[in-house]
């Protein structure tokens, strides 16, 4: 589906797309011209973010995600999040999001479906313990959302654009404003999804219960999940309509910041989430500490910290732990 042959439809794709944009906001980006670092000629039957969106979604980053933690690690239970549900959980809110500002959807699809690509196993913990122990041997460090960037630059080499790629590496709270009102979007989002999916799977993994959810926040969000994402989603658009940026209101803002420092307090560092975390920075300390001294597969010119880097955070969790048996369990006890 590259540039292909012409036809009647093909021939005026970009005329109408550049028509239809001139409807969206004066804040949304456009689908042309596209800025790419290698330059490309058009698909004739695809915007260049569309196009984006579709070799992320081919790529093998993207299909490893359904095998890596969201919050519980190897829950028993097929409704658990995992990295690929969150990812479509973020695509769609932040689409809904775009629709009603009038902002560029195909661009908020393409950098919600590849956000996370570059996210390590088992989740935040595997991300800092694989930070940790970069740290101490290499002085480096590791970031998801700058290695998600990594993943589609230099790993998979997809070429994308521009806009696609500034909202990717900047999905983060920690790292830079993006540069589009689109990738301030995914930006909130990412953290609305998660926070509300979090606590309906902490709830079924018998963590939480509805009970215990502080009853100042969940009266101003709402008492389900499904409630408190519309709520918070109501109140991003409003508040950006009126502003000309991506902002959240005092209120349910504060709100949802409040129920974010709950979940830490009660779900993702409590006494549970620190046992897990004891038994995964096992694992990967060993497998970290294995491939420095044994250097794995990787792209030509990658120093020793990025061949390890790319190798470990490109793995599922259960590619991690086969690798982990491998080296740990003798042959003869091995299942």
């Amino acid at each position: 589906m590259g540039t292909g042959l012409s036809s009647g439809v093909a021939d005026g794709f970009q005329a109408r797309v550049r028509e239809a944009e001139e409807a969206l906001s004066p804040l949304a980006a456009r689908s042309y011209p596209a800025v790419r670092e290698r330059p490309e000629e058009d698909c004739s039957l695809r915007t260049p973010f569309q196009r984006d969106r579709d070799r992320i979604v081919h790529s093998k980053a993207f299909r490893r995600l359904k095998h890596k933690t969201q919050v519980f690690v190897a829950p028993q239970g097929d409704h658990y999040r995992t990295r690929l549900t969150h990812t479509l959980e973020v695509t769609q809110v932040s689409r809904t999001v775009a629709r009603a500002l009038r902002l560029n959807e195909d661009l908020v699809e393409a950098i919600g479906l590849g956000h996370d690509l570059g996210h390590p196993p088992f989740g935040h913990i595997g991300e800092a313990v694989l930070d940790d122990c970069l740290r101490e041997r290499f002085g480096t460090g590791f970031r998801h959302y700058e290695h998600s960037l990594r993943v589609v630059d230099v790993l998979e080499r997809l070429n994308l654009c521009l806009p696609v790629r500034d909202g990717i590496r900047c999905h983060s709270g920690r790292a830079p404003r993006p540069a589009t009102q689109e990738g301030a979007i995914v930006r909130l989002v990412d953290r609305i999804a998660y926070i509300n999916h979090d606590i309906d799977d902490a709830v079924r993994a018998g963590v939480l219960s509805p009970g215990d959810l502080p009853a100042e926040e969940i009266a101003v969000l709402g008492p389900s999940g499904s409630r408190r994402i519309d709520t918070l989603v109501h109140d991003l658009v409003e508040h950006s309509a009126a502003a000309g940026e991506i902002v959240q209101g005092e209120e349910v803002g504060g709100a949802m910041d409040r129920l974010r420092t709950f979940m830490f307090d009660r779900v993702y560092l409590a006494p549970e989430a620190r046992r897990e975390h004891a038994r995964i920075e096992t694992i990967l300390r060993t497998l970290f500490d294995h491939y420095v001294e044994h250097p794995p597969p990787g792209i030509e010119g990658a120093s020793a910290a990025e061949r390890v880097t790319d190798w470990i955070a490109g793995m599922t969790d259960r590619f991690c732990i086969r690798k982990f048996e491998d080296m740990a369990v003798p042959r003869s006890f091995a299942p």
